[in-house]
């Protein structure tokens, strides 16, 4: 043969080979247990996040319908990630759909043009924004991700390359990686042991534990941070699936629709979609033989902390799969299910069913119906990619239309110390720093903040004042909500804000400069330096998270004080008299938000290993007694302040102590307060603040003998009264609800009680409330400065 033709002969063989091999790899998708070393869904077994990302870098490296990248790392270093999903053609032109949905969720690129969004929308996908594992205790959706993404890879079905051919997929595995291990560590060390199933002594994330799913409007994480620059805003999903666990003892999954109240801010269109989607979801996942489905119950959607997309044009579908023992399965009988709000789980009803019957319930059930709520949502998202798109468009074009006079036109937002301007932009919103003429502005520098805009909806959620509805059930007593009821950002930074229902007028001069003023706090002697201890219960407490977060991040600065630091103090370290010199070298010490019992108690013997168990205990209070006779510093926050009178005999009462739901009931509302601020605790203040309330108490300071606590008198003299509700009822509610506000009316917020050479700071409130509350911080900072 001539050498020419036997070398041409070679290289084409070669080439077929090389086409076979690349034919062959593209079909060996790895499983995950390929990688994990297991399947998920197997009971007692959980993966590292290491694994997990190792599975999807995998994934990516056979398929071409899947892109995988880090795009950051997490509080604790670990890398943050996500894969998009959809056929091979789709990814090559992905950003081309961006750029779609960028004309679409802000029409005003296209003029508004209705005819070329209807060119848009027939080339067009629908982006799915799956996101997993927020709650880490809730460990079945980490692992449904693989098997989500492993069947979107592989599967050859019709159904599936419809699903790949019409969607976007955006495929988040964990928003909490940092949490992923800390719960299998602690699950894997308590294996086989009587506190396997246990939840991890440690909050599962580094400083906010389960309320990181309460900050996707103030985005003090990092998590929600990356998710919403790197994900939220670029990809403008119209549909949001967030995967949760409930309760063990109720419905098998939640679906929506939610049940009222809805954020009036939330346009119908959306209400309309979680609706319809939902419903669907349930009638298919019941079609297909599950059981123990519920809808219309349970969660509201009154918040933008727990739901971003409802104010960037997209859908949450938030879905709550019944739990196990973290990855142990357990056993439920049929009379031991429980209902939630509007439903009975052992009676089919409108919005229930059908019943399940009880029996083993493990990792398999929890993953299968996870894999099976994703993949139905997927199925109407792909089948409906074009209403989807519409509906997108249209919530786009009524945020961008024109404002006429008497509708609200813009809000003028103080231009001051916090970091309301940096929330605006970092959520999509456009706000410029002008001069106008308006009435009640008088030509002051203000932001201005327009209503026609994509995300108008979303500022007028955390500028406005809320009014929570006066629920009550059929017996009168208060229908609590799924979370809080305000969320008036402006109020918690103490901004003021004016509402403009007229044409804007401008100036004929437009250049002025802005002056931030001094650091509140600030004296002529300089910055005070903050120093203090947080106490840390075994029992893991999320206000202890947020005030470490708000003491070591630099959130003095903002209000001209110096600081650093600050250590735990734990309970094993209270109860040793011997440790108090060294351990008390800050002079101060922290009580966050904790329930008295929870403080003195701790976690009761055999409930987990013996070096988590007990609290503060007898010992301790002798010895905090001790501390502040000498000179300490102990400041209680909220729910801690009954603690601090109870075991120190305080002459204050909690005037909320003993009152019925019916005739007291605030579930996380802004108050007016008026200070004293010629107190030292008050220094640099407004005369009107606001107290977050939530559980909390008030004092009434009691005209009694002296008492005595740890060999030191304590008199009503003693007590400064710093912060007090309003005399008069209809002043103390700003945003929320209060039903019997008036027990609140002319009693203290916050008080602050010598004892021996020391004091006791009572906090009726949480002035760091979810790292939110900046107009309080300076109470918390000036309570602790030395």
């Amino acid at each position: 043969m001539d050498f020419k033709k036997f070398s041409a002969l070679l290289r084409l063989c070669g080439l077929i080979l090389l086409l076979c091999f690349s034919a062959f790899a593209q079909k060996t998708i790895p499983a995950p247990k390929d990688v994990i070393g297991f399947t998920p869904g197997e009971d007692k077994k959980l993966a590292s996040w290491a694994s997990v990302v190792d599975y999807f870098q995998k994934l990516d490296a056979a398929s071409d319908r899947v892109n995988f990248q880090e795009i950051g790392k997490t509080t604790e270093g670990k890398p943050f990630v996500y894969a998009t999903i959809s056929t091979p053609e789709n990814l090559k032109n992905l950003q081309k759909y961006i750029e779609i949905n960028n004309k679409l969720a802000d029409p005003r690129i296209i003029k508004r043009n209705d005819k070329t969004a209807q060119d848009l929308i027939k080339q067009g996908k629908t982006f799915v924004l799956i996101t997993c594992g927020i709650h880490s205790t809730e460990v079945g959706s980490t692992l449904s991700s693989m098997l989500i993404a492993e069947k979107l890879a592989k599967a050859e079905d019709a159904e599936t390359k419809r699903i790949l051919e019409n969607t976007i997929i955006v495929l988040v595995p964990s928003l909490n990686p940092d949490g992923v291990d800390i719960v299998k560590n602690w699950y894997d060390k308590t294996l086989g042991t009587k506190f396997e199933g246990t939840s991890p002594p440690e909050l599962y994330q580094k400083y906010v534990g389960h309320d990181n799913n309460r900050d996707w409007y103030a985005f003090t994480q990092v998590e929600t941070q990356l998710t919403v620059d790197k994900i939220h805003n670029v990809f403008h999903p119209q549909i949001v699936h967030d995967i949760h666990q409930q309760g063990a003892n109720g419905a098998r999954l939640f679906l929506p629709p939610y049940e009222p109240p809805v954020e009036p801010n939330v346009p119908k269109e959306l209400v309309e979609g979680y609706t319809e989607l939902g419903l669907s979801m349930a009638k298919n996942l019941r079609e297909q033989g599950f059981e123990g489905i519920t809808t219309g119950t349970t969660y509201d959607a009154w918040t933008p902390a727990r739901a971003y997309s409802h104010y960037h044009g997209g859908v949450r579908i938030l879905s709550e799969t019944a739990s196990a023992n973290l990855a142990s399965p357990i056993e439920i009988k049929l009379e031991d299910l429980r209902g939630r709000r509007g439903f009975d789980a052992q009676k089919e009803s409108e919005n229930f069913g059908p019943v399940w019957k009880g029996g083993k319930w493990g990792m398999g059930d929890i993953t299968k119906y996870m894999t099976s709520a994703a993949f139905s949502l997927l199925e109407h998202a792909s089948d409906n990619r074009a209403s989807w798109l519409e509906r997108f468009y249209a919530i786009g074009k009524e945020a961008t239309r024109p404002r006429k006079d008497g509708e609200l036109n813009a809000f003028a937002v103080e231009i001051g110390q916090g970091n309301l301007e940096s929330i605006l932009e970092r959520a999509g919103v456009e706000a410029e720093r002008v001069q106008i003429l308006n009435a009640g502005i008088n030509g002051e520098p203000i932001l201005l903040v327009k209503m026609a805009q994509p995300y108008g909806s979303f500022a007028k959620a955390i500028l406005e004042n809320q009014k929570y509805p006066n629920l009550k059930d059929e017996k009168g007593n208060p229908i609590s909500p799924y979370d809080v009821t305000a969320h008036t950002i402006s109020l918690l930074e103490g901004v003021k804000v004016t509402p403009i229902y007229e044409t804007i007028r401008y100036p004929k001069a437009a250049g002025f400069s802005i002056d931030n003023g001094p650091g509140c706090g600030t004296g002529k002697d300089g910055p005070k330096i903050i120093s203090a201890q947080i106490y840390r219960s075994e029992i893991p407490s999320m206000d202890e998270g947020w005030t470490r977060f708000i003491m070591n991040n630099g959130n003095w600065i903002l209000f001209g004080r110096r600081g650093r630091e600050c250590e735990e103090l734990k309970v094993s370290e209270l109860r040793n008299e011997n440790i108090l010199q060294n351990a008390f070298d800050s002079k101060t010490v922290i009580f966050p938000d904790q329930s008295p019992r929870q403080i003195l108690n701790g976690y009761p013997k055999g409930s987990m290993p013996d070096e988590y168990t007990g609290g503060v205990g007898a010992e301790g209070v002798e010895n905090l007694k001790k501390f502040v006779e000498v000179g300490g510093t102990l400041v209680f926050l909220n729910r801690a302040s009954d603690f601090a009178i109870e075991q120190f005999d305080l002459p204050v009462r909690d005037v909320t102590k003993g009152l019925s739901n019916k005739d007291f009931y605030i579930p996380g509302s802004i108050l007016r307060t008026e200070l004293d601020t010629k107190h030292p605790i008050a220094k640099g203040m407004p005369a009107q603040s606001i107290a977050w309330f939530e559980d909390s108490p008030a004092f009434e300071i009691m005209s009694v003998p002296p008492a005595v606590a740890g060999g030191a008198k304590i008199e009503a003299k003693d007590v400064d009264l710093i912060a007090k509700y309003p005399q008069k009822t209809e002043d103390i509610l700003l945003s929320g609800w209060a039903l019997g506000a008036e027990k609140l009316a002319g009693k203290a917020a916050l008080v602050s009680i010598k004892m021996g050479k020391g004091k006791i700071v009572l906090f009726g409130f949480r002035p760091q409330y979810r790292g939110q509350s900046l107009a309080t911080f300076p109470l918390l900072f000036n309570a602790i400065s030395e």
